[in-house]
């Protein structure tokens, strides 16, 4: 999936790639896969989950967006050992909700878009799109680890 090209995500009516963050509780992304944008999320999950789960092998619950639900739902559960929870917006709700769980990755996404190199998808290979994400998400862990130390021990906690 290297050299795989951009694709149209009809949904958002454009031509690009699409970045699926895996974010810790703490909205720090530890795993990124990016994708041509016609990929849907699911079929992004089920490349994701399953590394994420050999690499974290004490994950025991993730937390999705309702664009994950159909055959993802059936990857988690006891076979897995990953509990898989949807977030659904409510049927009545207008304009902006926010939601349980949701907003840690929005977050991640806004943290990332401060970094500037990835407000546009520049490169023509997918693993260098995730390497540029990996890159920004080390950047802003140094700047806050060097801000705390500046701190000092009693301070940072």
């Amino acid at each position: 999936m290297s050299n795989s090209p951009r694709g149209f995500d009809v949904g958002k009516k454009i031509n690009d790639r699409g970045r699926h963050p895996f974010a810790d509780t703490l909205g720090l992304v530890l795993d990124v896969l990016v994708t041509p944008a016609s990929t849907t999320d699911r079929d992004a999950a089920r490349i994701l989950l399953p590394a994420g789960k050999e690499r974290f092998r004490r994950l025991a619950r993730v937390w999705t967006d309702g664009g994950y639900t159909g055959h993802l739902t059936d990857w988690g559960g006891p076979a897995s050992g990953v509990a898989l929870d949807i977030v659904r917006r409510s049927d009545d709700a207008q304009g902006f909700q926010a939601l349980p769980r949701r907003w840690v990755v929005e977050r991640s996404f806004a943290w990332l878009l401060r970094g500037r190199r990835l407000v546009r998808v520049c490169e023509r290979r997918t693993d260098t799109g995730e390497s540029t994400v990996l890159w920004s998400v080390t950047t802003l862990m140094s700047r806050r680890l060097a801000a705390r130390h500046q701190l000092g021990p009693a301070r940072a906690a």
